[in-house]
């Protein structure tokens, strides 16, 4: 892998720059993003300078995909007349199903692989990009791994200290909705509610409460897209969750202990 094009270069595209550097990548790295975010990722240097999606395209033979899901879609219909045969095309989505197929639909000359470091914060920009930040987490791959090319990608997540797991793009989007949209819906739902019926309860609010609303500091901008592309299984989630809650009220005692189970289980590492 000679040279690298980060698409976006926020939080997730300015990490994977920096985590590139981190684990000795030496080749150059190009960011396509606004100029105030270019700017910011030379002077953090997680990318070496600033292009046009149409150089990077002809430049660079491993592009990562990191907007928001409906800039990934629109990019995806741009590249295949600008892309090198050579090149791998992956993203970083948090939903699989929609972006694989128009990867299908719209990429011929190149091979694409659809990704998902389950890695983020509340904060957004490059400004608080991590090197460290998929270290440790998992990193979805989607099924099959069919590529014309020999290419370094899955030797890069190892080198960030990342878990890559391959699940094919349904699969996928039915456990994100489990495993991260649910909780950003039920934690954005409890600071909802005390905003509206219970203000006042942050005068006598703990760490608990600190720690348990820090997902909804998250921005509605970004999670837009992932809810849109993933209706069916959020709206199931949902469905499931508000159940346990009416649930929870007749019977305390079995639901915590079924929550403690898995809460144990999966600091662990068991789940």
């Amino acid at each position: 892998m000679n040279n690298t094009a980060i698409v976006g270069v926020g939080l997730i595209g300015g990490s994977f720059g920096l985590a590139l550097r981190k684990a000795g990548f030496a080749g150059q790295i190009v960011g396509v993003s606004s100029q105030r975010s270019i700017d910011e990722a030379i002077s953090r240097g997680a990318i070496d300078r600033g292009a046009t999606l149409e150089e990077a395209a002809a430049e660079c033979d491993l592009l990562f995909l990191s907007q928001p899901i409906s800039g990934i879609l629109e990019t995806l219909r741009k590249l295949d007349p600008l892309v090198r045969p050579d090149a791998l095309v992956t993203d970083a989505g948090s939903t699989k199903q929609i972006i694989v197929e128009e990867a299908k639909r719209s990429l011929h000359r190149c091979a694409f692989v659809g990704g998902h470091p389950m890695a983020g914060r509340e904060l957004r920009g490059v400004g608080a990009a991590d090197a460290d930040l998929f270290r440790g987490r998992p990193w979805i791959l989607t099924s099959p791994l069919t590529s014309n090319i020999d290419h370094p990608l899955q030797t890069w997540i190892a080198a960030f200290g990342a878990r890559e797991i391959v699940l094919d793009p349904a699969r996928h989007d039915r456990l994100v909705a489990w495993s991260s949209h649910l909780p950003q819906l039920a934690l954005t739902a409890l600071a909802a509610v005390l905003h509206d019926l219970a203000p006042d309860a942050a005068e006598v609010a703990g760490p608990g409460l600190i720690d348990t609303t820090r997902l909804a500091l998250s921005s509605f901008d970004l999670w837009q897209d992932i809810l849109e592309t993933n209706k069916i299984e959020v709206a199931a989630a949902l469905d499931a969750y508000i159940e346990k809650l009416r649930t929870l009220k007749s019977d305390y005692e079995a639901e915590f202990a079924k929550g403690s189970d898995f809460a144990r289980a999966l600091r662990s590492g068991r789940t």
